[in-house]
């Protein structure tokens, strides 16, 4: 009845392809702050939290899920882990930073990227025939480029590209036609095409690439400010991601380093207003969080004992965190490198992939594998060949 008396308030509904975009609910009605939730010995805080039964149903879900796909593909997909004669690092989707590339340059592969061979339908059977049960896909990676239709900036795949369609709404399409459920990656710090992207305040000897931010473009810290490129892009982009591309499972964020707390926090209440059972996970920053990302690659041993997790250590990336709902995942790539990379060979083998996910289930902490696609859309025919081999040595 509620909701029948608010789609009658509400005549001009948007849809996203045939599916009604459900009306936000109110912050207190529906989210949980990891920071507010846990004590520094983790203890609850406040007494009992009431929560709305359906995200109560998502973290279920979640936690039964156990195996998802990853996928790492933009502009960095056609270099393949070499610029003039150079070889990036170990993390091709890294190139950018690791071979300090000019935006002016880098900007040139934009009018290159026609992939096609992508097919989102293809992708999402192989996933689902490997038994994986969501899909997370790079919507915007460190490079700044968006990876679906972004309003708020041109520098994206249908405004500046020559294939000209919204990679995320195909996906999404295939995720719903098939059963999986849809999420996306999102960096809300690393920005290498703006100026005032976040990094700068961190140690440079850490960094994958020359630095953390585009140095190489905008050398001056002095003039850096990192409230600008949130507000301007990152919060902007955040609202557009969970507006305009149906229901999502998670977001997947990345590299908390110059995010103040006000701000994750405002990112995670954006989030549970117009998707209550949206995931957010731990690298968003802060403790503002519904489950906790393992460090990359990261295969433990044993869960800890509560008063073994580093309550400390909300923005780092590795290790255990408190986690609210006990929710864990891991995330991993097949060889070295997340984005495609052609020289990258070191590849796991099924039996290890095999092995892993079997390790993690028993701990009941989700196993997120990585493929990197490459510049034309294919998925490496190794990675399938791993994958498949592994979903049957699963079964046996």
């Amino acid at each position: 009845a509620d909701c029948r008396m608010w789609m009658k308030q509400n005549a001009s509904l948007t849809f996203w392809r045939g599916r009604l975009k459900c009306p936000p609910l109110k912050i207190s009605e529906c989210s949980l702050y990891a920071g507010d939730f846990w004590d520094s010995d983790c203890s609850v805080k406040n007494g009992l939290y009431k929560e709305n039964s359906r995200i109560m149903d998502m973290k279920k879900w979640f936690k039964e899920a156990q195996y998802g796909m990853m996928v790492h593909w933009g502009l960095y997909s056609l270099l393949a882990g070499e610029w003039r004669g150079r070889f990036c690092g170990p993390y091709a989707e890294w190139i950018q930073a690791n071979l300090a590339i000019p935006n002016a340059e880098y900007e040139q592969l934009a009018k290159a990227f026609n992939p096609v061979c992508f097919d989102a339908d293809a992708w999402v059977r192989l996933a689902k025939a490997c038994g994986m049960q969501y899909f997370v896909v790079t919507g915007k990676h460190h490079d700044g480029f968006a990876m679906f239709h972004s309003k708020v900036d041109r520098y994206n795949v249908v405004d500046a590209t020559p294939f000209g369609r919204d990679v995320m709404a195909e996906l999404g399409e295939a995720c719903y036609k098939h059963g999986l459920k849809l999420g996306m990656y999102y960096s809300q710090d690393l920005d290498w095409h703006e100026e005032h992207g976040g990094g700068y305040l961190s140690d440079p000897a850490t960094a994958q690439g020359v630095t953390w931010e585009n140095s190489w473009d905008f050398p001056d810290k002095s003039k850096k400010n990192f409230d600008i490129c949130f507000e301007n892009k990152i919060y902007p982009q955040v609202e557009e991601i969970l507006r305009n591309y149906g229901e999502l499972c998670l977001i997947w964020f990345d590299m908390p380093m110059t995010l103040r707390e006000d701000q994750s926090r405002r990112i995670y209440e954006a989030v549970k207003r117009y998707q209550p059972e949206c995931l957010i996970n731990s690298r968003l920053g802060n403790g503002a969080y519904d489950y906790v990302s393992l460090g990359d690659n990261e295969i433990p041993s044993e869960i800890p004992a509560g008063d073994a997790v580093r309550t400390a250590a909300m923005n780092e990336i590795d290790g255990f965190k408190p986690s609210p709902y006990g929710l864990y995942e891991s995330a991993a790539t097949m060889n070295n490198s997340w984005g495609y990379c052609a020289w990258d060979h070191d590849w796991k083998s099924a039996e290890t992939i095999a092995a892993n996910r079997e390790k993690l289930r028993r701990l009941g902490i989700n196993y997120l594998l990585n493929v990197g696609p490459d510049g034309l859309g294919r998925i490496p025919a190794k990675s399938e060949q791993i994958l498949r081999r592994a979903a049957e040595l699963c079964r046996a």
